[in-house]
Parts: C-alpha cells; sequence; structure tokens
C-alpha cells in the first residue's frame, strides 16, 4: 500500500509479526527508554515503518486505525481519553494517527519529512478526510509549556461542532485557566514536531490535555480535516508521497 524512498530513508508498511516486533521495540526505546511498547491495538492497526536505506535500521514508525465514519469513533485509541460523542456526526472516513515515534538518537529533518509523505499517501489512498490522534508533550509538567498551550487556545481550538470533552480523571484545561498572551518563539520551540506539523496543515486541538503519567506525558486531541489544509502544502506533502 505504502513504498516511498527519499533521499537516504524509505518508508513501507508492516509485512508481518517481525516488522511489527521491530516497531514495539523502537516505541519503547523512544517512550520508555527500552523494552517493548505494546499494547491491544497494534493487531487492528496498519503499521508503517521508516528505515534507514543503506543500514535497513528502523528510524521510526507509526500506526493508522482506519474508521468507515465518526460512528466508530468509540474503536479508537483516543476515546479512552477523551469523550468524543462530538465527532460521531462525521460522515467521511476516518483515520486515527498514533504510537508516532522517531529513534531518540536521531536528528534528521528528513526523517520526519518521509514520514509524512508515508501519511500523505495512506490518506490519498484511503480516501480519508479526517486524521487525528493524541500530539504528546514530553514530561507531565504543563509548566514547561504554558507558551506552547496558550498558543493553542489563541490560533488552534477545535471548531465547537467537533470539540473533545474531557473524559481522563487528570486533565490541564489550559483554555480555561490560561490568561497570558502567548510568546511566539518560546510556543514554537516547545510545541512537539509532529503537532507542528499538524498545526501547519490547518490542524486543530482539544481545549484540554490529559496528563498520562504511565506514558510520562501530556497530549492534546488534534485532528486535520483533509479538505481543509492549504493548497500549497498539500502540494508540498504530495510531491513527497509521489
Amino acid at each position: 500500500m505504502i513504498k516511498l524512498s527519499r533521499g537516504r530513508y524509505r518508508a513501507r508498511m508492516a509485512e508481518g509479526a517481525a516488522d511489527i516486533e521491530a516497531a514495539q521495540r523502537l516505541r519503547g526505546k523512544a517512550f520508555h527508554g527500552g523494552g517493548m511498547d505494546a499494547d491491544g491495538f497494534d493487531p487492528v492497526c496498519d503499521h508503517v515503518l521508516v528505515e534507514d536505506s543503506r543500514s535497513g535500521a528502523l528510524v521510526c514508525c507509526f500506526r493508522f486505525l482506519p474508521l468507515a465514519s465518526g460512528g466508530e469513533i468509540g474503536r479508537s485509541y483516543s476515546a479512552q481519553y477523551y469523550e468524543l460523542s462530538a465527532l460521531e456526526s462525521f460522515e467521511g472516513r476516518m483515520v486515527e494517527l498514533g504510537r508516532f515515534c522517531i529513534d531518540p538518537d536521531l536528528q534528521d529533518p528528513d526523517i520526519l519529512r518521509v514520514a509524512w509523505g508515508a501519511m500523505t499517501a495512506y490518506v490519498d489512498t484511503q480516501g480519508v478526510e479526517l486524521l487525528f490522534g493524541c500530539a504528546s508533550f514530553s514530561g507531565t509538567d504543563a509548566r514547561a509549556y504554558y507558551d506552547a498551550f496558550a498558543m493553542l487556545k489563541a490560533r488552534h481550538l477545535a471548531p465547537r461542532r467537533w470539540l473533545p470533552r474531557v473524559k481522563a480523571p487528570d486533565v490541564f484545561r489550559f483554555a480555561a485557566r490560561l490568561r497570558r498572551k502567548p510568546d511566539a518563539k518560546k510556543a514554537m520551540l516547545r510545541m512537539p514536531p509532529l503537532l507542528r506539523t499538524y498545526l501547519m496543515m490547518g490542524g486543530w486541538v482539544s481545549d484540554h490535555a490529559v496528563v498520562d503519567a504511565q506514558m510520562n506525558t501530556l497530549h492534546v486531541f488534534t485532528g486535520v480535516e483533509i479538505a481543509s489544509i492549504p493548497p500549497a502544502r498539500k502540494k508540498l506533502l504530495r510531491a513527497v508521497a509521489g
């Protein structure tokens, strides 16, 4: 379904148990400092691997959970943490992007570029109309990200008709609590790379962050309506995907 190569990196779909185990090992390294990261969603997802074409090393991975429409959103990973009934009326095909990680020892921006090319190819071939997931900030101290959260409040909250409501027991309600004007430079420096890309595509977020002590993260629900992506951004993404 996905097979693309750009420069040093190539992206492809996982083809069996060994590929999924490799992804779980990379996730364990990225999220827990070692070991394996696995859950009950792995068997029902499509997994994407980004590899170094020179060495064959796995440098990035993520997974997709395809949903026929918003009526199936209760099956998603995100639904464990967010009350998503507002999205049940979304009529188009949806896909949840999850467990995205890059090898923490690597800093090459081309890895993220190839990953987004693979995401774009998947979205286009599947006819997806909404891409969504949980975008994570490292650590659980919200104070480190006040400018980033203030920026999300000021510019990127979900439309009211789709806005997720609180479900998790421990959340930081940044839209209600923060009154500061964001420092744009500090905000973007503290914004996770994956979330920055979502926002450049016109993505929107929940009005609160979930405090996930198990994963040692703060995460926000993030959605991108494919029809709303700026044409210039679509052109760039499809150039990589093609």
